[in-house]
């Protein structure tokens, strides 16, 4: 992909829009924006893991604890921030897009 900048790609696809809209947002706040896009990706991620966790009950020595809910709690969060970090399921391009076009659009 020669000629191509890899943060105008939205899900492996070319977009102009964005392309050009990067050209008006500074490195500094591309950064920012990505990693808030990638924060609230791992926050709904953190949500749907949760809710697919609520009903499975402790086994094992510690049995159905109230520390084995801390721990589920934690491991779902460890595991939101890894799967948003490694490339998520693709909310977080959309989010970027998103705010990225708003801030260009202000910026005039």
């Amino acid at each position: 992909m020669i000629g191509i900048d890899k943060a105008s790609l939205i899900n492996g696809r070319k977009d102009p829009l964005l392309a050009e809209a990067l050209t008006k947002v500074s490195p500094e706040a591309q950064k920012k924006t990505r990693a808030k896009a990638q924060e609230f990706e791992a926050m709904f991620l953190n949500s749907m893991f949760s809710q697919m966790t609520t009903g499975v009950k402790g086994e094992g020595p510690f049995g159905d604890t109230t520390g084995t809910g801390v721990w589920r709690s934690m491991l779902t969060d460890e595991y939101s921030k890894s799967f948003a970090k490694s490339g998520g399921i693709g909310i977080s391009n959309d989010v970027f897009r998103t705010l990225i076009l708003q801030q260009a659009n202000r910026a005039g």
